[in-house]
């Protein structure tokens, strides 16, 4: 009889210790903390599906300058990368699909790997296919793909702390999307998880609330609710207040903090950066107004990769 000896026994190494050395190190615990590496999209031959006829069909605001819109997308990306921030490009993305740009919302990163999405109007759908491989080619391990029922998108899910989430549901991501992610963040070792029921006018949690620093983020007081606004003083919060809510609503707090206390956001917002320069906030402006006539900004163009462990 054959009885296991001791190289037969199991190796009861926790995944994240193991995945710096099999996988590679690819973390995110926050929106602040110094960021390291990103995933973006570079439009390609699918922006030029976007026409005076056709723009409303595929979900942008208005008909776009097309060799203005790449011109601001590729000066984002050298921005990051002038600001040490590896950027990394979607590969064989499809070519019907010219919101893919907006790589936020097809995936969550997580301290232990990436979350994938199941976008939730079909004009998106498909579009999560190649940001998966992309990251399993630079070694991100996929720890959960949305399936079943459930949809949802990436910025649905913010991180306040390691052990602290906010979770929205909206007409972008439902209950049976956000239970199989909250399943997931709680095995991560996520403690805390706020449920966040988006405004009916909004898509995304990032709409309302966006963190600039450990512990203090802006948000608007006209669409944020009561019940957040207390969850977040009561952990330690420092709110700061953005009542214009044009440019709130035109996406001036879509912005991207490459650490604590620095944010790139678009130019046209004078109320909003002044509001957080007054408030520390260091601002490095872009021109990006070509690009928010796609329905997105800095934010929703960026998916994390790596950030800076809170604490770090």
């Amino acid at each position: 009889m054959h009885i296991q000896g001791d190289r037969w026994l199991p190796d009861e190494t926790p995944f994240s210790v193991d995945m710096p050395q099999l996988w590679g190190e690819w973390y995110c615990d926050s929106e602040v903390g110094t960021l390291r590496a990103v995933l973006m999209h570079r439009p390609g031959p699918e922006l030029d599906l976007i026409s005076p006829a056709s723009y409303h069909d595929y979900l942008f605001d208005a008909p776009i300058d097309h060799g203005r819109f790449r011109d601001q997308c590729d000066h984002l990306l050298a921005v990051y990368e002038e600001h040490g921030v590896a950027v990394h490009l979607v590969e064989n993305q499809r070519q019907d699909r010219p919101n893919a740009l907006y790589v936020r919302d097809l995936v969550t990163m997580t301290p232990e790997g990436a979350i994938i999405a199941r976008p939730a109007i079909r004009q998106r759908r498909g579009e999560e296919r190649a940001v998966m491989q992309t990251l399993a080619n630079l070694g991100v391990p996929i720890i959960k793909t949305v399936n079943g029922n459930g949809i949802f998108e990436g910025s649905n899910v913010m991180w306040l702390d390691r052990h602290t989430c906010l979770l929205g549901t909206s007409s972008r991501t439902n209950a049976a999307g956000a239970n199989q992610v909250e399943e997931e963040l709680h095995n991560l070792g996520v403690s805390q998880i706020l449920r966040v029921s988006v405004p009916y006018g909004q898509i995304h949690i990032d709409g309302f609330i966006s963190l600039v620093d450990y512990h203090k983020a802006v948000i608007s007081p006209w669409l944020i609710s009561w019940d957040l606004r207390r969850q977040l003083l009561d952990l330690g919060f420092t709110l700061i207040e953005d009542t214009n809510l044009d440019e709130v609503g035109r996406l001036g707090t879509n912005f991207v903090a490459l650490q604590p206390g620095q944010v790139i956001m678009p130019e046209g917002f004078p109320e909003t950066r002044a509001l957080l320069e007054s408030s520390g906030v260091e601002v490095i402006p872009i021109e990006f107004d070509e690009v928010l006539r796609g329905g997105g900004a800095v934010h929703c163009m960026t998916a994390f990769l790596k950030r800076d462990p809170v604490g770090a």
